[in-house]
């Protein structure tokens, strides 16, 4: 009985030891892909061009871009500097609050600059409709808010757009300087496969 205890212990201090000393697949930290097995290097990648407007809706009963941080009250900036918004806006068609929702705007947008309205914009567009239902792009950038045009980067997405890059361009359609509701118009160019 002990002899097969001390070859039990015998082996599986040499299946520890090998364990240890041999590189295994769960520790390795990277390793090179076919593109082919990723499905990218027999498609073509392809150009998008994607129109929709984005309503930012901070009044109201059901507003969808709701202050979640503001800047120490000796903050005398006029921008606001500091202020933190979270938003779930809605995509549409048209201007129209009314018109047929493609997706969502989901992120967060901060007043990012001391003495321009410029925000850092950190969102995702959610797509809810045709091909493109299931698939986000991410944007990360400086929003100069009040410049005719701004343009935003593509810095990734998922789903349809996974390894997509480009960019947006925002142009204000309208804004309620009352209220701070906002239409914005948006025109974004994406490489994608």
């Amino acid at each position: 009985m002990a002899g097969a205890a001390g070859t039990t212990i015998l082996a599986f201090t040499i299946l520890t030891l090998s364990s240890l000393l041999l590189p295994t697949n769960s520790d390795q930290f990277s390793r090179k892909l076919n593109k082919r097995e990723m499905g990218i290097s027999t498609k073509r990648e392809k150009l998008s061009h994607l129109h929709f407007y984005f309503h930012d809706i901070v009044s109201g009963r059901n507003p969808t871009a709701v202050i979640v941080a503001e800047a120490a009250a000796t903050n005398s900036s006029a921008t606001g500097f500091g202020m933190v918004v979270m938003i779930d806006d809605p995509l549409t068609t048209g201007p129209n609050v009314s018109s047929k929702i493609v997706g969502r705007a989901q992120g967060l947008y901060g007043s990012a600059d001391l003495t321009e309205f410029g925000l850092l914009m950190a969102l995702n567009f959610v797509f809810l409709e045709g091909k493109f239902n299931g698939s986000t792009l991410s944007v990360l950038g400086r929003n100069a808010a009040m410049a005719a045009v701004r343009e935003m980067p593509i810095v990734g997405g998922s789903g349809v757009f996974r390894f997509a890059r480009g960019y947006a361009q925002a142009r204000t359609h309208f804004i309620n300087m009352k209220t701070g509701d906002a239409i914005v118009e948006y025109n974004v160019y994406v490489l994608h496969y």
